[in-house]
């Protein structure tokens, strides 16, 4: 069995910085909004709010996924982070849908609107969120939490920038209907950018195959060791955002000792590691064991191809 899971740390300045900005950006466009009656405005301010709330929670959760595992708690809260990812990316879905509503109806009842406060504010909120961006695109790589932190910020900085050219519009056009389109854009674009985020942690809440592995040549690279005849009843996870799990029951080719079968194990958890980047596995080692032989089994125990 080998672990060698690294959890990776959020910087907590850059996030405490991050949900300042956001926290300035919110208030001034939610006052904005209400002030010069732009949807669009309001919708780039829930958006915002919808960061503030991202940010805190990915914050939080980072630092309880950090926490030791016990005896209660054998994987700890490692997926604490997953939910809250999933919890953020229903927020967007749940928000988007909102503003598409609400723009529907303001699309045929279009109101007069104060342009220079959408102008200024739009134009606040692409620096102040471009700054956002800047500080915690460095921990999104390798962190599904902050990634969904970050493409809320990210989405931010273009819906800024959709509603500054429809304020424009507005001021040398006075076509206020421009207003509610913007607003029903970024709401497409919200639900748009959430069902990636989603899927995946969906997949690792379910302990779906990570889409990244090939189950065929995971056991090709199993089988081809010395010593291992056959290999069943795998089961491949994530357990959180890096960390991949691979349990399985291995047919040895001979009656080896203990000694001899850890030697065996060692090679593949070291080949799987470099070959898959599996950090975690579990072999049942057997011997002339007579038990089904299929690949993946279900929980029931009844097996299929």
């Amino acid at each position: 069995m080998a672990e060698h899971h690294h959890h990776h740390e959020v910087s907590g300045k850059n996030l405490f910085l991050t949900i300042v900005l956001n926290v300035i950006i919110t208030v001034s466009q939610i006052v904005g909004g209400i002030v010069s009656g732009s949807l669009a405005l309001l919708s780039d301010a829930m958006h915002n709010f919808s960061d503030v709330l991202a940010l805190v929670i990915a914050y939080a959760a980072n630092r309880l996924a950090a926490r030791p595992n016990s005896e209660s708690r054998t994987f700890g809260f490692k997926r604490a982070e997953i939910i809250a990812a999933l919890f953020n990316a229903s927020v967007l879905v749940g928000i988007g849908v909102f503003l598409i509503v609400e723009a529907a109806h303001k699309f045929y009842h279009p109101e007069t609107i104060d342009s220079l406060w959408v102008i200024g504010l739009g134009a606040l909120s692409i620096v102040l969120n471009t700054a956002s961006v800047l500080l915690v695109k460095d921990d999104s790589h390798d962190n599904m939490n902050i990634k969904a932190a970050y493409l809320h910020l990210l989405t931010d900085v273009m819906t800024s920038v959709a509603v500054v050219v429809g304020g424009v519009l507005m001021y040398y056009l006075g076509i206020f209907w421009i207003d509610p389109l913007i607003s029903a854009l970024i709401a497409f674009y919200l639900i748009w950018a959430s069902f990636d985020i989603i899927k995946e942690s969906v997949a690792v809440l379910m302990q779906f195959t990570p889409s990244s592995l090939d189950v065929g040549k995971v056991v090709e690279a199993i089988e081809a060791e010395k010593g291992v005849e056959n290999v069943h009843h795998i089961h491949i996870w994530k357990l959180d955002d890096n960390q991949i799990n691979l349990e399985a029951h291995l047919d040895m080719s001979e009656d080896f000792f203990v000694s001899q079968s850890n030697e065996i194990i060692e090679r593949l958890e070291h080949k799987l590691h470099d070959m898959f980047d599996i950090d975690h596995t579990t072999f049942q080692c057997e011997y002339n064991r007579d038990d089904d032989k299929s690949k993946i089994a279900n929980q029931e125990g009844h097996e299929h191809e």
